[in-house]
């Protein structure tokens, strides 16, 4: 009898919980269902009545779009718990009478409803405390037996670094070998999470890549994630580096990925009863990213790459500031493709968790 060992369960700290071969599965699962889409194959019976809540604290467009119509196209429903226009789910202590609701209480009713909860917080949402809405999604998890989908926190975008290592295994056709660099750039706005470059370098070591992390000083990332990606590279036989120059993470990269995060002074710290023990500064992360607003990625960059190298951004991105029009609309830039395959791993996650019939 075959078994899903995929079924029911969270997806939260993804490149920390799934192996690399389940990794593997999904990517390929997610290859297969995009190759039926194109070929204009019906798959409504892979996920026939069921039904997916969504709930988004901040803003999106791909991650909206494609979890709408990923769940549609395999045959279930999606509803959009938006909070504001719905009670908004709050953490004991953080309630406001006839605003909020408390967590435990939203999550076990969706739970008799519903398949699968996908939440999107971070930044103003979450206090800007590091962390605090990666807890969220957990405290979620504690109290709903259907699976929780991570769409984005303050620590991880598993949705996105799963999209990313799709369009690399299009582009390459493996992994081993391949330079990938994630570098920081250059943005006006000094308020972004570190989401996106720490779920890309844990699923890039995980998958055996020699990964490089480029960024000023001051621009540190977690260290459990550092630690576990040099883990990675260790277990895979791949390789891990930090630079703080930017054009050595783009010498011979086969994959640069330069996006901007918020500086280490951007957030909040809080100890393990919840007390802030270090408070962002402003002033202070607004100094160390004007310094370094030289990381722009121009056409004289990306020279400085392999003959075969592509860009990559989750956009959106702030161009002529992240990146110059010549390299985002340029014939390395993979952005689209990249952006498209958020439908497919989304597809492919939501198929595997909730229980389709593949």
């Amino acid at each position: 009898m075959r078994t899903n060992k995929f079924l029911g369960r969270d997806w939260i700290d993804a490149e920390m919980d799934y192996s690399k071969e389940e990794w593997e599965t999904l990517i390929d699962v997610a290859l297969d269902l995009k190759r039926r889409h194109a070929l204009g194959a019906d798959h409504t019976e892979i996920l026939k009545n069921k039904t997916l809540f969504t709930m988004f604290f901040n803003q999106s467009l791909r991650t909206r779009s494609t979890f709408a119509a990923g769940i549609q196209q395999l045959g279930g429903f999606h509803v959009d718990l938006e909070p504001g226009k719905t009670y908004t789910p709050a953490r004991k202590g953080y309630e406001i009478p006839y605003q909020t609701e408390r967590i435990s209480d939203v999550a076990r009713m969706l739970n008799r409803v519903g398949d699968a909860i996908a939440i999107r917080m971070y930044g103003p949402p979450a206090q800007w405390i590091y962390g605090f809405a990666n807890a969220t999604m957990k405290e979620f998890a504690e109290f709903a037996e259907i699976p929780i989908i991570n769409m984005e926190c303050d620590k991880y975008h598993p949705t996105q670094a799963l999209a990313d290592l799709i369009t690399i295994k299009e582009k390459f056709g493996a992994f081993k070998g391949i330079k990938l660099t994630m570098s920081w750039a250059y943005s006006g706005s000094i308020e972004k999470p570190r989401a996106v470059p720490q779920s890309v370098i844990l699923a890039s070591t995980l998958m055996g890549m020699d990964v490089t992390l480029a960024h000023p000083e001051g621009f540190d990332l977690d260290p459990e994630v550092i630690e576990s990606c040099k883990r990675n590279a260790k277990a895979t036989d791949g390789s891990f580096k930090i630079t703080n120059n930017f054009d050595e993470g783009f010498k011979g990269a086969h994959v640069v990925y330069p996006k901007s995060w918020g500086a280490k002074s951007c957030f909040n710290y809080t100890d393990k009863s919840g007390k802030i023990t270090e408070k962002q500064d402003h002033v202070k992360a607004e100094k160390v990213n004007t310094a370094n607003k030289n990381w722009c990625t121009t056409e004289k960059q990306m020279k400085l790459t392999d003959k075969h190298g592509i860009y990559m951004h989750c956009l959106p991105a702030d161009r002529s500031q992240e990146v110059m029009d010549e390299v985002i609309d340029g014939p390395h830039s993979v952005v689209i493709d990249e952006a498209e395959n958020r439908l497919h791993a989304h597809k492919a996650i939501m198929a595997m968790i909730m229980g389709g019939r593949l």
